[in-house]
């Protein structure tokens, strides 16, 4: 049921209204509106103050954002929310809502990220997403070569994926050179080539440069990102979209490792035999390497 709730949420009118009308938005309308999107339930469940509190605006931009979308007066775009919500006789969003304010010390703290990123994780296995899994791995699959993009905090995303996927051959290329020459690497990508860029909000201008450089060239674009309002999302062929939202003061990117892990196993299941043979030459040459210790017993104290 909820994840019933949740779909009918973010893919109702509204939802879908937001998003066309999202362009047009002023720079604080547009930071309401992304709250919205990625947290609909609030809008039934918490006050005008409250909610505005969390996306960072004043209420009164709660009121503007409800006018700019036709509505005549912040509630009767509250309203569209909570009929929604009724259908939830269990009450599972508005459970879902709820903080254990009692648990303040680091046990409670660790209990409450880590609860949230297993509800992230599982989100990530509803239809929707595994569909877009599906299809960014094909598409990924079908490139000549996959060039890999993840700036500040995403660069570990970008990283992980480019390290496992070099464990199976060298078909991709990870766009992190020193002093700036990162996106150099493109000077030899072709329309066959295929960039994966990794962003979220704030997202990196360079990032959306480096881009807009591989569509002039002709190449396909994918992303994993954080919202269907980014920017990411209007230039992708194909986008996996992950929530960020934390107990803490940092962005998670949890659920974007994943995302990068399932995409490994998915490349590497399109051709079994071969990645396993990538594997027994990597394992050999580490091997001969001596790249790790062999077991070193403890020692008694």
């Amino acid at each position: 049921m909820a994840a019933i709730v949740r779909q009918m949420l973010q893919k109702g009118p509204l939802h879908a209204h937001i998003i066309e009308r999202f362009d047009d938005m002023s720079e604080q309308l547009q930071q309401a509106a992304r709250h919205i999107l990625e947290h609909p339930q609030e809008v039934a469940l918490v006050s005008m103050r409250e909610l505005a509190r969390n996306a960072g605006v004043q209420p009164s931009t709660m009121t503007r954002l409800a006018k700019f979308l036709g509505f005549s007066r912040y509630d009767e775009f509250r309203g569209q929310h909570a009929d929604v919500i009724r259908i939830s006789a269990e009450g599972f969003a508005a459970r879902a809502m709820q903080r254990d304010e009692s648990a303040t010390n680091g046990e409670g703290l660790a209990h409450r990220m880590l609860q949230s990123l297993s509800a992230q994780i599982a989100r990530l296995c509803e239809p929707d997403t595994l569909s877009r899994l599906s299809r960014l791995a094909d598409r990924l699959n079908s490139a000549r070569r996959i060039y890999v993009l993840g700036l500040r905090s995403c660069h570990s995303v970008a990283w992980h994926f480019h390290y496992v996927m070099t464990l199976l051959g060298e078909k991709t290329v990870h766009l992190d050179g020193p002093a700036g020459t990162g996106g150099d690497a493109l000077i030899r990508a072709t329309p066959d080539d295929v960039l994966l860029a990794v962003s979220i909000n704030p997202y990196s201008r360079y990032t959306l440069e480096v881009v807009e450089a591989a569509r002039e060239k002709g190449m396909g674009v994918v992303a994993i990102t954080d919202s269907e309002v980014s920017p990411l999302v209007t230039i992708a062929e194909h986008a996996v979209l992950f929530p960020t939202e934390s107990h803490t003061f940092f962005h998670t990117l949890t659920p974007a490792l994943a995302i990068s892990e399932v995409l490994c196993g998915l490349l590497a299941s399109h051709d079994r035999k071969a990645a396993l043979e990538e594997l027994k030459r990597v394992d050999s040459h580490l091997s001969s390497m001596n790249t790790y210790s062999a077991s070193i017993p403890r020692r008694k104290i």
